[in-house]
């Protein structure tokens, strides 16, 4: 695979264009915080000019055109300056509708009182009405209306107080109606500013709502394309995989693929034909469905259904291409799963029909058996009784598997000796296949009786060996039968072969019918092993496990021991609900790890 002209997966099947900073849920105390911090900055640098001013007129003193104001003046703006700087780096943001506290003292009343000071005792012709703004802004927008009304209110009287008490009775008149202008510009401000604080809050408030909705659905989204057993692949025009859930990933490399791996489809042979299909999407500019093969070097070519579908970019072109990948296998087992379905609820209606004939060809023939006397008659009544009980038994095997929940209890199972009927069935089905070089039994269980029909086994242990000698060797030992005991309740029968592994897509389907890597196959041996095991209260799974430092597959069926029902009935009346399916559990039913097992000898 090449590693140049590739891109790297992006993290999220809507980041493919980039990844675009979330702000989180606290995103409006953050932006607050900013706020707050900015009109503290503001004041620091107005603390600075006026401290400036301050020196330049003490320095200039002189200068009849410049007149300088007392000299406490200069130390209060110092002042203001180190109250500027302690609440830029000590104080906190208050809440929007906070209500007045200290923190709003030492910030928008000393800022009332330095200025109103200013006002009053600096000499000349300087005005410092504008700076009151910063005050009433600052209540306005980060505290409540009352707050930045009051804010509105102290400085008008002020202002007010100000023009009262300074000039000629004509001179004050003046100041008094420039001061009221003041005041009512400064009640519109405060009025103004904390109307538009609270919409850009609101509308802050309900973006951050609508992208955390839409950062869950975005979550919920990947949740269930990386369950999607379709690979689903996002491709550029370039032919670069920006994005791929792991079925995908599973199709292309394998079951081994790296994490965080590379992919660009043209960098393989075995993807070109992909790669193609999605340049051929760009440039006809609509969706397209083909059936293709993808090869592998390790394992066998896999036919794959693929459909190309294009997103667009702004509404403008096509911007990515969505690879839609599914395995023809699944689809077909889903298709054969749905005819077996049909076919089971017309079977178990056959058999119901069958059953009436069947019953009147058995009584005939017993009445028939009673008046014929000759040998020959006699062998063909005898052949007659065969079959019909032959059909009968195949009509209730019908019968039993069309059941939607088998019951393990119904009826009276013989008792086995497991090792002696598994050496009688495996020492016939060796002799038949000529598979005595490479077969091998380990019976390692003589004293288990298990609960088992005889027919019912033989055709668990012959299906089992009819599939491992499909995938299994020649050499000595290639296939063996192996029966261990699983703790005091349960006895394990395992079937192995030194064949190669299966596929994680063969694995999930392995116990349903019709399911089969092989086009010849039935596909109903395994889901045959299961259902005739689930109806005596067995357990079958496979594994892949090593046997005399060799791998190989192991197909195992856990049994319970005769007379299991019994104590399991009595265990469920002297114990809480729940307990015995931890005790079963404790067994190797679900934990397949062949432990305590006992060295293989010869058979």
């Amino acid at each position: 695979m090449a590693k140049d002209n590739s891109t790297q997966f992006a993290p999220s099947w809507y980041s493919a264009f980039g990844a675009t900073e979330h702000d989180g849920p606290f995103q409006h105390t953050r932006a607050f915080a900013r706020l707050w911090r900015a009109f503290m900055r503001a004041r620091l640098i107005v603390a600075m000019v006026l401290l400036a001013l301050q020196l330049f007129l003490q320095v200039n003193g002189g200068n009849p055109n410049l007149q300088e104001g007392p000299p406490w003046l200069s130390v209060v703006v110092g002042l203001y300056l180190a109250n500027c700087l302690l609440m830029l780096r000590r104080g906190r943001p208050l809440d929007q509708n906070r209500s007045a506290t200290l923190q709003w003292l030492l910030t928008v009343g000393i800022d009332i009182v330095v200025f109103m000071l200013l006002q009053v005792f600096q000499a000349g012709g300087i005005n410092y009405t504008l700076l009151f703004a910063l005050p009433v802004l600052l209540t306005s927008i980060l505290g409540s209306q009352t707050l930045g009304l009051g804010a509105a209110a102290a400085v008008t009287i002020c202002l007010l107080g100000d023009a009262w008490l300074g000039g000629p009775a004509d001179v004050s008149t003046m100041r008094l109606l420039q001061t009221a202008l003041a005041g009512t510009g400064f009640f519109l401000v405060s009025v103004l500013a904390h109307q538009l604080a609270v919409r850009l809050a609101r509308e802050e408030a309900l973006s951050a709502s609508s992208q955390a909705a839409a950062r869950t659905q975005a979550q919920v989204n990947e949740l269930v394309i990386e369950s999607l057993s379709v690979g689903v692949l996002v491709v550029d025009p370039h032919g670069v995989v920006r994005s791929a859930n792991p079925a995908a990933l599973q199709m292309l490399i394998g079951e081994n693929f790296p994490a965080g791996a590379r992919l660009l489809l043209s960098a393989r042979t075995a993807w070109t034909h992909l790669a193609a299909l999605v340049q051929q999407t760009f440039l006809m500019g609509q969706a397209l469905e083909v059936e293709t093969d993808i090869e592998h070097e390790a394992r066998p070519i896999q036919r794959v259904h693929a459909r190309t579908r294009l997103t667009t970019l702004d509404g403008q072109g096509s911007g990515l291409c969505v690879l839609f990948l599914e395995d023809l296998r699944e689809v077909e087992a889903r298709v054969r799963t749905e005819k077996l379905a049909s076919m089971g609820r017309m079977s178990a209606a056959v058999a119901h029909e069958i059953r009436n004939p069947l019953t009147a060809i058995t009584q005939a023939n017993a009445l028939l058996d009673e008046e014929v006397k000759e040998a020959t008659q006699k062998r063909l009544t005898r052949m007659i009784e065969q079959n019909a009980s032959r059909l009968s038994r195949i009509v209730d095997d019908i019968l039993n598997v069309a059941r939607a929940q088998p019951n393990p209890g119904e009826g009276l199972a013989p008792r086995l000796p497991l090792d002696l009927a598994v050496r009688h069935v495996c020492t016939e089905w060796s002799t038949q296949n000529q598979a005595q070089g490479r077969f091998a039994m380990h019976l390692h269980s003589p004293k288990a009786l298990v609960e088992f029909d005889p027919e019912h086994l033989r055709r668990l242990l012959v299906n089992l060996l009819d599939n491992a000698a499909k995938h299994a060797s020649t050499a000595p030992g290639a296939i063996r039968v192996i029966s261990q005991p699983s703790g005091p309740e349960h006895v394990r029968l395992s079937v192995w072969s030194n064949g190669a592994p299966l596929e994680t897509s063969v694995q999930r389907h392995l116990f349903e019918p019709f399911f089969s890597s092989e086009s010849r196959s039935s596909g109903l041996g395994l889901y045959i092993c299961r259902e005739l095991c689930e109806r005596y209260g067995a357990k079958i799974a496979y594994q892949r496990t090593q046997l005399d430092q060799q791998e190989g597959n192991e197909f195992f069926a856990v049994l319970p021991l005769a007379g299991w029902s019994e104590r399991q009935a009595r265990a469920q009346r002297h114990t809480e609900p729940g307990a015995l399916d931890s005790r079963f559990g404790a067994t190797t039913v679900f934990d397949p790890s062949p432990s305590n097992r006992p060295p293989l000898g010869a058979a």
